[in-house]
């Protein structure tokens, strides 16, 4: 029997025979493309949904990874200014961030993991002041790891701070590959390549951007020329750094960048915020009259009768001395606080007679004993050395002139004894102050202890300065580390009898304005000429032997004159007549003119920090020419001062920046920024020029 199946119009019907129905066949050959048809499209559908739940929340983690001005990502982060731009680069060296590990709560954003291990991370964003923008960033590694790293990017800006070097320049210069190396304290006389004994872990860029490296930090600086970057580093490892006792050596960087509207207001910020300031100005007398050293002219061949006789000849060629600086070496061995009887036989007599003639005589000092001295067991006995590791032996170390022990100025003991010997000094003799020579920590063994450790061994050198604070009206320290608040004057490291940028006349506004930048204010230049060894001079023609070029000396007496304070040793009439009247006029000029405004300004020191000694950007932060001056230099605000430090010159370019100047000469100028090309300075001149208001 047949059985009648309905069909669609124009369809044929057939029977089921063998072999299937015909008709199912086409219609399950007709919907096949249409069931896939169907199945990509719900695909479809289900990967769009997917793109867009996927897009969504990378849009809110790249949400979440903002944070005022500043994008985190896994390799680093970015921060830019209200225009948009990039100002500053930080870029994660030595590890990764997990971004889901990452989270935001409030003004901290945070991540738990790098894709090594456990961590805290952590970028906290901080609204001083209406201008300024700070964040606070901290990596520290929970698991064993052996170093952080993050390299902060140039950014096509220029950058100033960090520490006194050898070869200074101004803006920095990134010259070749250097492994970061412990940011301590160091003699860069002895080791170029070193950070010098002022240095500070504080960077200024003319992008407005400050970075300060936390005081925990076990902080090791490189670079890299071929990357355009400075590598921040901290870690335990091969390092004379140290965790804090009970604590894991698990490495930890820390810092704080800050953003202004321009580069001086955010220094400006950054000292008043971080830097200790001066309590007090030290002695006007020094920063009016000249210092004199008896280190260049005698070495340490000194005696009774040549230190008279120095001291009458200041007299009889019409010169005023703040004070006197006896040098190296009036004690018979290092480590002792008396004068030798054979050099000097009559010591009471001779400050009696300096005394009478209106000399006042500082001492030079050093924190070092040497094993032939007699204190030297006394010191053993005393426990007052630092100690090899152990903690049973004193630790023997060398130094430039010998191989003795090394006091321990975080024993309270110690500090007592070496003072009460400054005292006795004092007392007897009616010294007025002290010249505190080394103090890096560069002349500590590589390993050693100290009766109070010291995680961060620069806080010996710290410790060091503590020592001149009863002396500080007129003392003068070498070493600077969180010694802002000392308030005496700071030497600049010795200079050699050359003209260019390592340790000699070019090197000396870079540095001034580098320590100046640290926040250390009250300068003493190193000695006019420098310090005269036959190996270290630039030949002259005069013949004379062992002296500084003549044309050197007198570049150098002049831009001495306006250093917030002079000093001699090379006597002008060890040259000729001529030679004594340019420094006649240049010790009148810096009493008269130059004196007067830096006192002025030393005094806002105590309150503000702000520099004494300025670079051309301090009025000029909108000048990129400005930026990248290292010959020119402001007193305060309304003094700007551009020595010749170039041999056989008498003529130099100057850059006049924006406002109405007035020149020595009496020309006046008031369309700047100008340049001012090949300016005659004859050779017992220095250009300056006035602000005109």
């Amino acid at each position: 029997m047949y059985q009648i199946v309905p069909v669609a119009p124009g369809e044929q019907q057939t029977s089921r025979g063998a072999g299937g129905s015909p008709l199912k066949k086409k219609l399950a050959n007709e919907g096949r493309p249409l069931l896939m048809a169907g199945l990509l499209g719900c695909v479809l559908v289900l990967a769009a949904v997917v793109a867009w739940c996927y897009y969504s929340a990378s849009l809110r983690k790249a949400q979440l990874l903002k944070t005022e001005l500043l994008n985190l990502n896994k390799d680093g982060f970015i921060i830019h200014n209200q225009a948009g731009a990039v100002i500053f680069t930080m870029n994660f060296r030595s590890g990764t961030l997990d971004l889901d590990s990452c989270s935001k709560d409030g003004s901290i954003l945070s991540c738990t993991r790098s894709h090594s291990g456990k961590l805290n991370f952590f970028i906290q964003t901080v609204r001083p002041k209406g201008t300024v923008m700070c964040y606070r960033v901290r990596w520290e590694e929970l698991e064993s790891k052996q170093l952080v790293e993050h390299a902060m990017a140039y950014n096509d800006s220029h950058w100033y701070g960090g520490a006194e070097t050898a070869t200074q320049y101004w803006p920095l210069r990134i010259q070749g590959e250097e492994d970061p190396q412990p940011f301590i304290t160091s003699d860069i006389y002895t080791n170029r390549n070193a950070f010098g004994g002022i240095l500070e872990r504080y960077w200024l860029s003319s992008n407005a951007t400050a970075i300060k490296i936390n005081d925990s930090v076990p902080f090791h600086l490189g670079w890299s020329e071929k990357n355009r970057t400075l590598r921040f580093q901290a870690r335990y490892q091969d390092s004379p750094f140290r965790p804090p006792a009970g604590q894991q050596a698990l490495p930890e960087l820390s810092y704080r960048v800050c953003v202004g509207s321009d580069v001086t207001s955010i220094h400006k910020y950054m000292v008043r915020r971080y830097f200790p300031k001066p309590i007090k100005v030290p002695s006007p007398e020094v920063f009016k009259y000249p210092v004199w050293s008896t280190w260049a002219l005698h070495k340490t061949a000194v005696t009774q009768e040549k230190l008279l006789r120095y001291a009458s000849d200041i007299t009889k060629h019409g010169f005023t001395c703040s004070q006197l600086d006896l040098d190296d070496r009036y004690t018979a061995d290092y480590g002792e606080f008396d004068f030798d009887p054979q050099k000097f036989p009559n010591a009471s007599g001779m400050f009696d007679k300096l005394r009478e003639d209106g000399f006042q005589v500082s001492l030079w000092t050093h924190p070092f004993i040497n094993y032939d001295s007699m204190n030297f067991g006394v010191a053993v006995e005393k426990g007052l050395f630092v100690r090899e590791p152990s903690g049973e032996l004193p630790a023997l170390v060398r130094w430039w002139n010998g191989i003795g022990g090394i006091l321990d100025f975080t024993n309270p003991e110690t500090r007592e004894w070496y003072s009460s010997h400054l005292r006795m000094l004092k007392t007897r003799y009616d010294v007025t102050s002290f010249k505190f020579d080394a103090g890096e920590t560069s002349y500590l063994p590589r390993q050693f202890s100290t009766l109070v450790p010291l995680s961060d061994p620069s806080t010996f050198s710290r410790r060091y300065t503590e020592m001149a604070i009863p002396f500080s009206e007129r003392a003068e320290l070498r070493v600077g580390y969180q010694s802002q608040n000392i308030s005496c004057f700071f030497r600049i490291t010795d200079r050699d009898s050359v003209w260019g940028y390592e340790l000699g006349l070019k090197s000396i506004i870079p540095t001034v304005l580098t320590i100046s930048i640290l926040g250390y204010q009250f300068v003493l230049p190193d000695m006019i000429g420098g310090n005269a060894y036959p190996n270290h001079t630039t030949g002259g023609s005069d013949g004379k032997n062992g002296l500084p070029d003549r044309e050197l000396y007198i570049r150098w007496l002049e831009l001495s004159a306006f250093m917030p304070a002079m000093q001699f040793s090379i006597p002008p009439w060890a040259y000729d007549n001529e030679v004594v009247q340019i420094a006649q006029k240049f010790t009148e000029l810096h009493e008269t003119l130059v004196a007067p405004r830096v006192l002025e300004l030393a005094s806002e020191v105590v309150d503000t920090g702000d520099p004494i000694i300025r670079p051309l950007w301090w009025i000029a932060n909108d000048d990129e020419a400005a930026y990248k001056i290292d010959s020119q230099f402001l007193i305060g605000d309304d003094l700007m001062v551009a020595p010749v430090l170039e041999p056989g010159k008498q003529e130099r370019d100057i850059y006049l920046p924006a406002g109405r100047w007035r020149s020595y000469k009496g020309e006046h100028f008031d369309k700047g920024p100008i340049y001012l090309t090949d300016y005659p300075v004859d050779l017992d001149e220095i250009a300056f020029f006035t602000w005109v208001h």
